[in-house]
């Protein structure tokens, strides 16, 4: 009996043994495989972060066993009951399956495995939900929020501004520079542009409207700003500053520090937003990117162009605002609808009304 548990204890240290050798392999080879995609692929160091979390889920859920000799049912488990158990809703759960497949098709290129369990892997469906936009008249409420006698509030103005007439992302405002402005000329007057980088590190150029132009650079004058040290240590200086960071000593609150950050940001849009009484789904910097959106598709903007403004990868991102085009739509109803051309019992009421 005494040998029967020596045989055991020699089995079960064999058996741990080799499944910390396992993992040190599949870690090592996730570390070559997000090598690749940052090197040969040029992936931002934000997307390897995440593939690197999502593979580290995938070693958890495998729990010592080698995922390179997963089925398909299994990475069908992972990707969907066992990380909806985690908390993670179909949205969530599409960057895992990207990331799963790409780990096992450059797995199975380079020869690690024979067969790439990963290649039909299904993504959860969960539809395109249309997004929350603000109305136009709740988006002059809200710019009439600052009080432009101040310096912060000719900075919210000028943020919001933007928002409103470049359309651009929280993230994409908040690492702007004065680097990113320049001028491009339009029936000979010199007209300014945004060189704006955003989701996938893409750049583009978005025009800036006149009225957004005059209030950054009403900003950009201010005697306030140019008391603030903004430099980078590339001789750039940060475009939109923070007025407070309690985390950080006066002396050191300078340069990158004095960033304003995409929740204060979010914090600035609801603060002026509730005063005047906008609806709290519209207060949020998307909000307003739906309504540039929009709006490019009310006023005939052909797709490619809305594309290219918004940086949108997939013309279906950008199709998405035909649901939202209601002028347009009730526009063109009103014209060709069969009611519109027949007399009914509420015709003569309507001319009274329209008059």
């Amino acid at each position: 009996m005494f040998i029967g548990m020596l045989q055991i204890l020699w089995l079960e240290k064999i058996f741990h043994a080799r499944m910390v050798e396992g993992i040190i392999l599949i870690n090592a080879l996730i570390e070559d495989f997000l090598s690749y995609k940052r090197h040969n692929r040029g992936r931002t160091d934000r997307t390897i972060q995440a593939y690197g979390d999502i593979l580290l889920r995938l070693v958890e859920f495998f729990a010592g066993r080698d995922p390179l000799l997963a089925t398909r049912d299994e990475l069908v488990i992972f990707s969907g009951i066992w990380l909806h158990k985690k908390g993670i809703g179909p949205v969530g759960r599409r960057p895992y399956v990207s990331a799963v497949r790409e780990f096992f098709k450059w797995a199975h290129q380079n020869g690690h495995i024979a067969h790439n369990p990963a290649a039909d892997l299904p993504s959860p469906n969960s539809g395109r939900k249309i997004p929350r936009l603000i109305t136009l008249e709740n988006a002059e409420r809200l710019m009439w929020g600052p009080d432009f006698s101040t310096f912060e509030g000719v900075r919210d103005g000028a943020i919001l501004s933007i928002f409103l007439g470049c359309g651009l992302r929280a993230k994409g405002l908040v690492n702007l520079n004065e680097s990113n402005l320049s001028g491009a000329e339009l029936n000979k007057k010199v007209r300014m542009v945004l060189k704006v980088r955003e989701k996938g590190d893409k750049e583009r150029m978005v025009p800036v409207p006149e009225s957004a132009e005059m209030l950054l650079r009403v900003y950009l004058e201010h005697p306030d700003l140019k008391e603030i040290d903004r430099t980078l240590p590339n001789g750039d200086q940060v475009l939109f500053v923070s007025m407070m960071n309690r985390n950080c000593p006066p002396h050191e609150y300078i340069g990158e520090r004095r960033r304003l950050s995409t929740w204060a940001i979010r914090d600035m849009v609801k603060k002026y937003g509730r005063v005047a009484g906008v609806p709290e789904e519209q207060l949020h910097p998307h909000a307003m990117r739906h309504l540039f959106g929009t709006e490019l598709l009310e006023s005939d903007v052909d797709i490619l162009t809305r594309q290219e403004l918004l940086g949108h990868a997939d013309p279906k991102s950008t199709a998405i605002y035909t649901h939202l085009a209601m002028r347009k739509k009730i526009a063109a109803s009103d014209l060709g609808n069969p009611l519109g051309k027949m007399k009914t019992p509420m015709s003569e009421l309507i001319k009274k009304m329209n008059k």
